[in-house]
């Protein structure tokens, strides 16, 4: 008498295989979706922190809670500004608490415009920092540009 023994035949481990790999195969594309889109949601997330920090310096300095450079407009003359504070009655008021990373450039060297800036330019003409911009060259999902968001 022979044992009946159990296991997987050659054809089924590679049918096996083969359907793992067809499986494989559909995911990947669906997963770097999912990544990219995360990606554009933080990127998303920075710029609107990064603008908002700008708009309440701004609007510090409109109302005349510090000094500012004549011809600046009452707009930060750099990000870093943004990080160290200004001076209000002996306190230092900060409105970022650090300069975010760029996720799609992993640096945290960001696109900078001032108010006399052309808005499509790339070129930042060294007033104070109206709006920043990713410095990527991809495009997103949507099928426009980071740069300009």
């Amino acid at each position: 008498m022979r044992l009946h023994q159990r296991g997987m035949t050659l054809v089924e481990l590679v049918v096996a295989i083969a359907i793992m790999a067809i499986l494989a195969t559909t995911v990947l594309p669906v997963t770097r979706t999912v990544v990219k889109r995360e990606r554009e949601r933080e990127l998303r997330r920075q710029l609107w922190m990064m603008r908002d920090a700008i708009d309440r310096y701004k609007d510090a300095a409109d109302r005349g809670a510090f000094q500012i450079k004549l011809g600046s407009e009452g707009y930060p003359p750099d990000l870093e500004t943004l990080v160290k504070g200004v001076d209000v009655g002996g306190k230092k008021l900060k409105f970022l608490r650090h300069i975010p990373v760029d996720p799609m450039t992993h640096s945290n060297e960001w696109g900078l415009r001032s108010m006399q800036d052309d808005p499509a330019s790339e070129s930042w003409g060294g007033q104070g920092v109206f709006d920043v911009y990713s410095k990527s060259t991809g495009v997103a999902l949507d099928g426009t540009k980071y740069s300009e968001w």
